[in-house]
């Protein structure tokens, strides 16, 4: 079996067992031992998450979305409303220094957990596109396979058929022999007017 995977990567490859990287060295197994090698790619990127990574990456989800942007603006426009017109004593007057500082401590805070969670997002990518790549070259190898194939069954074949049309020519001679006639040459017409 190692023989024929080494068989493999060298003919459709090209390359030296030992020069393939452990992805192509899976494939060229699944190809020789005719296994599936696509799998939920979910389950493999969750594994093994932090609980830091596993809330950055819902702390920047919901950062993203519509329903922080309007709660967002609620609270803003709440605040705003209450020390400008609501409170008798505004705890933070025009020009709104504490609003201004509670949103600078939400952009410092929320800038590295959003960093933190693309940096997560490139590595799914990552493993995605390596996955993309074993699934591809797999069904390139079989392809590349069955083209093999489908040329040795054709050589088959016209190997047959010129053998059955020597042989169908033998029988037709013979025949011509005894009637006492001979064949006409391919292509001639045999009418005469």
């Amino acid at each position: 079996m190692e023989t024929e995977i080494r068989d493999l990567a060298h003919k459709h490859m090209r390359t030296p067992w030992e020069r393939l990287t452990e992805g192509e060295k899976l494939v060229l197994h699944a190809v020789a031992k005719r296994l599936h090698i696509s799998r939920p790619m979910h389950k493999e990127i969750d594994e093994g998450l932090t609980f830091g990574q596993h809330m950055a990456d819902r702390i920047a989800n919901f950062g993203g979305s519509w329903t922080f942007i309007g709660s967002f603006f609620f609270v803003l426009f709440a605040w705003i409303a209450l020390n400008s017109f609501a409170l008798f004593h505004p705890y933070d007057p025009y020009p709104y220094i504490l609003l201004n500082l509670l949103l600078s401590c939400l952009a410092a805070v929320q800038a590295p957990l959003i960093l933190m969670s693309q940096n997560r997002q490139e590595e799914k990518d990552r493993i995605r596109a390596a996955h993309d790549y074993e699934v591809n070259l797999k069904a390139e190898i079989e392809i590349m396979q069955l083209h093999e194939k489908i040329d040795t069954l054709r050589t088959q074949d016209i190997g047959r058929f010129i053998k059955l049309q020597e042989s169908q020519n033998l029988i037709l001679e013979s025949l011509a022999a005894r009637i006492g006639g001979s064949l006409p040459a391919a292509g001639q017409n045999n009418n005469k007017s």
